[in-house]
């Protein structure tokens, strides 16, 4: 038995009393009421008293509708707790299924086949690092000649400072035309292709080295200063398509030291190009046109083994959506038909990305998610070139004459820079997936800050105690020694890590507009570095490596605070980091806040839209698309 509510009991109660109170008049006859009026009263009372039932009855009806709602609610709220218990344990298995194969992609190794594709790629930083060194070595000789055919047009003789200015000019060209090709990299990838853009590129390789080396033979400097432009586009477009190439088809555990390829062929090149400048060889005023002519010979080279190479199976996969030949492509490079775990790792990567593929340099630049990793991939590339090593790659022989050694010592001095830095690049590559990219790169940046330091305390030693011939005699040591050392550990860290991490912080749709603005921002620094320091060393003097020295303390200071560590982390990973405001809470934790959120936002939007409560078929499908987009949906 439902009970009446309180207010209708009393109304009842006061009924009963009055007509209680009105039988008892009639009984006793104390006042002469007429029968009829008093049995009118009694009607109307009853007549209220039953509209008065009628109402509790509606209130009961109500409260039990009211009741049977509470009860499906409870049951929409149990069904709910279910299949958020049923996502949990969805989850739970998609991460250790994604553990399962990260191991397996970390079980990977080095196959015949991919380290020929490795060789044949990089002979396009060798190019770069080639023609970086190359015109160091000659610079006496180039300044010779440009007098000759200065004198022959005009009849009169060149000033010495019009001389340094025009071999400035071949030298600080150079990162013009990088700064075009780099800029222009991205395009290029994304519409020929990583290899194909390699190949179409050893066109530019092959015209810019034959203009250089028939400069002499034209009797026009200006034809030097066509094919050095024309060699740095050649080279910018490798630094931004070579090191996309590597990452992309490098397997995961290996992509650190893979990535220390680029930077070893760049220090190979450098090394050989300074090696064949000694006057011994084709430092000459007959060879030195030789010696620029030989840069057609990477890319020739290139152009003979690259073609048997695969394209980037991500490339093929993600940006044409070719997925069988993605598979052939990573049949050869792994050397096997177990390739699950790769198309896998991709498709996962291609998920976290969709909305962003194919993103333009603007959309990338006004991306609040990519804003983060675009400044750390900028500010990494800076790192490079403001640390000063493009001081003593193109300076060094002069550095080292002012320094007190003769001009042939100092070659041989620049000679042992490009060894030092051959060694300890190869010593740097099973470090790279050991330490980590973080890591090394401030070890490279403090050793850096520190041998600045000792190399502005050389020269300004042998300012003040430069009437003493053993003291010049040892500060020239103690340069050469300081130089070499800040050399080993640029090799290090800051050789390597900005081309490499520039192209693991991004996914597959950003990562060409991201290298092309980061190797855009390098080859600016590059240009102003190499058009800037004549000038600078002239107005600082002994002084000239301490701002280098105040930019590596900076550059520490923000790998430090902002650099995530990006060793055995997949790119979806790595994405992850920057979508979570770059903390360092697990991944799992991450993705399981953001399925979980989107899960019980799609069924409540469900149920307001129908007013019932419908189950996703499978909790599959939904997982898919929220979890491996790590709770992109929720953000």
């Amino acid at each position: 038995m439902v009970s009446l509510p309180p207010s209708l009991q009393k109304q009842v109660s006061v009924m009963s009393m009055n007509l209680s109170a009105k039988l008892d008049e009639l009984q006793r006859g104390d006042r002469q009421l007429e029968t009829t009026v008093a049995l009118c009263e009694i009607r109307t009372q009853l007549q209220e008293l039953t509209k008065s039932v009628e109402s509790c009855q509606s209130e009961v009806s109500e409260v039990k509708r009211d009741m049977v709602a509470i009860k499906h609610e409870l049951d929409t709220v149990q069904q709910v707790k279910e299949e958020i218990e049923e996502l949990r344990e969805y989850v739970d298995r998609l991460e250790e299924h994604s553990h399962r194969r990260k191991l397996r992609l970390l079980e990977q190794g080095l196959t015949l086949f991919l380290s020929y594709a490795i060789l044949a790629a990089v002979l396009g930083m060798l190019q770069f690092g080639y023609n970086t060194g190359v015109i160091n070595a000659p610079e006496v000789n180039i300044e010779n000649f440009m007098k000759d055919v200065y004198k022959d047009r005009y009849g009169e003789d060149i000033s010495d400072d019009y001389v340094k200015r025009l071999y400035s000019v071949a030298v600080s060209i150079f990162a013009i035309g990088g700064m075009l090709g780099g800029f222009s990299g991205g395009i290029i990838a994304n519409r020929f292709g990583r290899k194909g853009g390699l190949l179409l590129n050893n066109v530019l390789g092959i015209v810019g080295g034959c203009l250089m080396g028939f400069t002499k033979m034209a009797h026009s400097y200006e034809m030097l200063f066509f094919g050095r432009f024309i060699i740095g586009v050649n080279c910018g477009l490798n630094t931004s398509l070579v090191p996309m190439y590597i990452s992309e088809i490098a397997p995961l555990n290996l992509r650190g030291g893979l990535g220390t390829v680029n930077q070893l062929a760049v220090t190979v090149g450098l090394l050989v190009s300074q090696v064949l400048g000694i006057e011994q060889i084709l430092g000459t005023d007959e060879g030195w046109p030789v010696l620029l002519l030989l840069a057609i010979c990477p890319a020739i080279l290139q152009l003979l083994l690259l073609p048997v190479c695969p394209e980037s199976p991500r490339y093929l996969l993600i940006t044409k959506q070719w997925e069988e030949e993605a598979r052939k492509a990573l049949r050869r490079l792994r050397a096997s038909n177990q390739v699950e775990e790769d198309i896998e790792e991709m498709r996962a990567e291609e998920r976290a990305q969709q909305a962003e593929s194919r993103i333009s340099m603007t959309e990338l630049i006004c991306s609040p998610t990519l804003r983060a990793p675009l400044i750390i991939g900028v500010v990494m590339q800076l790192s490079q070139q403001l640390s000063g090593i493009n001081a003593v790659f193109y300076y060094s022989t002069n550095l080292y004459t002012s320094s007190g050694l003769t001009e042939e010592s100092a070659k041989f001095a620049t000679i042992g820079i490009g060894s030092i830095m051959v060694v300890m690049t190869l010593v740097s590559i099973p470090l790279m997936d050991r330490t980590g990219r973080r890591t090394l790169h401030l070890y490279g940046l403090g050793g850096m800050f520190i041998f600045s330091i000792f190399i502005t305390i050389s020269f300004l030693i042998k300012e003040f105690f430069g009437y003493v011939q053993e003291m010049i005699d040892w500060m020239s040591y103690l340069s050469v020694v300081s130089t070499l050392f800040f050399v080993v550990f640029f090799a290090v860290g800051p050789g390597s890590i900005p081309w490499m991490i520039t192209a693991e912080l991004f996914s597959q749709g950003p990562r060409p507009a991201a290298m092309s603005i980061a190797v855009l921002v390098n080859w600016i620094a590059n240009f102003v570095v190499g058009i800037g320091f004549p000038s600078m060393k002239t107005s600082l003097e002994n002084y000239t490596f301490l701002p280098f020295s105040a930019f590596l303390a900076i550059f520490w200071i923000f790998t430090y605070k902002q650099v995530p560590e990006t060793k055995n982390k997949t790119f979806e990973e790595i994405l992850a980091l920057f979508r979570h405001g770059n903390d360092r809470s697990s991944l799992r934790d991450s993705r399981l806040y953001g399925c979980v959120c989107s899960w019980i936002r799609a069924i409540f939007r469900r149920t307001r839209s129908t007013g019932e409560i419908t189950a996703p078929a499978s909790p599959a499908t939904l997982s898919e698309q929220r979890c491996l987009t790590m709770g992109n949906s929720s953000s």
